[in-house]
C-alpha cells in the first residue's frame, strides 16, 4: 500500500512511486492551427453524425421532423467535409511553410560538388568541338533565333492562287 504519494506509512526504506509519471511522447505535438481545424473537424463530424442519427429515428417514427432532420443532416455532411479538407489543407500549408529544412552538410555538399566537377568532365570528353553550351552550326555561319521558312515544304513560295 506504499504506492501512493499521500500514504506515508513510516517506514524508513519504503520506496514512493508516483502516480503520475511523465513518459516522452512518441510523436510530436501539432501545430495550433493544425490542431485548431482538426478539433474543429471532430465537432462538426461529431455534430452530423449525431442529426444524422436523430433525422433516421425520426423517419422510423413518421414524424414530421424527419425532412427537416434529414435535409440538415445532409448540408451538415457537406459542412462536415468541408471540415476535413480544412484539416488536410492546413497541414499541407503548415508543412510548406515550416515544415523540415532541408540543409545538406558540408561533407554531403563537397561530395555532391565532386560528383557534378566528375560528371562534366566525361561529357566534354565525349564531346568533340569547343567546351562550351552554345554550339554553332558545322557551317560556321550565324545561328539563327528561329530556322529559316526556306527549307520548309509548307511555307513554299507560291504564285498566290492557293
Amino acid at each position: 500500500m506504499g504506492f501512493y504519494e499521500d500514504e506515508d506509512n513510516g517506514a524508513a526504506g519504503s520506496v514512493r512511486r508516483s502516480l503520475w509519471q511523465v513518459e516522452p511522447a512518441e510523436r510530436r505535438r501539432m501545430p495550433d492551427p493544425v490542431r485548431e481545424a482538426a478539433v474543429r473537424a471532430v465537432l462538426i463530424v461529431a455534430l452530423t453524425l449525431t442529426q444524422s442519427t436523430i433525422a433516421f429515428l425520426l423517419t422510423l417514427t413518421g414524424s414530421w421532423l424527419a425532412l427537416p432532420m434529414a435535409l440538415g443532416a445532409i448540408a451538415g455532411t457537406v459542412v462536415a467535409t468541408w471540415g476535413v479538407l480544412d484539416v488536410l489543407i492546413t497541414r499541407q500549408t503548415w508543412n510548406q511553410r515550416y515544415g523540415v529544412v532541408s540543409e545538406p552538410s558540408s561533407t554531403a555538399r563537397a561530395l555532391r560538388r565532386e560528383q557534378r566537377r566528375v560528371r562534366r568532365a566525361a561529357r566534354a570528353a565525349a564531346q568533340p568541338g569547343p567546351a562550351g553550351r552554345i554550339r554553332r552550326p558545322a557551317g560556321g555561319g550565324r545561328m539563327a533565333a528561329w530556322p529559316s521558312a526556306a527549307g520548309d515544304r509548307h511555307y513554299q513560295a507560291t504564285s498566290g492562287r492557293g
